[in-house]
């Protein structure tokens, strides 16, 4: 059987990572072909067209860099946590060295995940296309007044959004920006898509999930001059009063190599206390 060919990207910006990159370089080169060692922000995309995995050394931020980044050569990225979470980036550097052998065997699948497509198309000052990974978010920016966003869902009239702004999220991006708003949590497995708004100015507007089938519009009925576009936290466009931003489901998935060592609800009791049960005071012992 031919050996499998590896890319290597790393976020060679944070302490450490390149030396540990160049620690396990050796390793790596005994199972696999490593094609190239790249910069995340600037990772090789003939390269990536070529490997059979991609392994990313860095936090959630680097691995959702990459994906965007990669998702249309369709392969599979396995994040190594060098960062602070590690909710998306699963893997330690001792769960690499375990699993690596049997995901460049297939018994490791990579899982689908839905990505997000976001396009401002009729605005002669930002035109803009990008893709997400967790959630387009639109902020309202300074001067910090609310804005007026009005959102259309397969061209029915969903709601009008008066408030800081609003977030579409991915089953992914769940956990992210929108659960720290109230959203729910979706599986990841999902074909869903969350709307979030942000900071409402009404007791009644609540988050709401919507198939992801037919395309979302958010018309910018009334926004101010700082008001942008924002793709996973880390692209930023503006937005001008009547530019439309128009979201659906990306044509190329995400491919994310699990950690065979822990569910989805792992994760979340692991790294976000889900589930966990209160501390309850006994009077007769310490607080269990």
């Amino acid at each position: 059987m031919s050996r499998k060919r590896i890319l290597i990207l790393g976020n060679m910006a944070k302490p450490g990572i390149a030396e540990k990159i160049d620690e396990i370089l050796p390793w790596l080169n005994e199972r696999a072909d490593v094609l190239a060692v790249c910069r995340a922000d600037q990772p090789d995309i003939d390269q990536a067209k070529k490997a059979d995995l991609c392994v990313v050394f860095g936090g959630d931020g680097t691995l959702l860099s990459a994906t965007r980044a990669l998702a249309c050569t369709h392969v599979p990225l396995l994040g190594v946590n060098m960062g602070k979470l590690g909710f998306l980036a699963e893997y330690t550097v001792e769960n690499l060295q375990r699993y690596l052998p049997d995901v460049l065997s297939g018994r490791v699948k990579p899982i689908e995940r839905m990505m997000l497509k976001a396009c401002v198309n009729n605005c002669r000052h930002h035109q803009f296309c990008a893709t997400a990974v967790n959630d387009v978010t639109i902020h309202a920016g300074a001067p910090h007044r609310m804005i007026d966003l009005s959102v259309t869902h397969n061209g029915t009239q969903v709601s009008a959004y008066l408030g800081d702004g609003l977030i579409v999220s991915s089953p992914t991006g769940s956990t992210a920006y929108s659960l720290s708003l109230g959203g729910p949590i979706l599986h990841p497995s999902l074909d869903a898509i969350i709307i979030t708004p942000v900071a409402p100015h009404t007791l009644s507007l609540r988050p709401i999930v919507l198939g992801s089938c037919c395309a979302i519009s958010i018309t910018a009925s009334r926004v101010n001059p700082g008001t942008a576009i924002v793709i996973d936290g880390q692209v930023t466009a503006g937005l001008c009063d009547g530019d439309t931003v128009q979201v659906t489901r990306a044509d190329c998935p995400a491919r994310i190599v699990p950690c065979p060592d822990r569910t989805f609800f792992d994760t979340l009791t692991d790294k976000l206390h889900w589930s966990r049960r209160p501390h309850y005071h006994n009077p007769d012992g310490p607080t269990k």
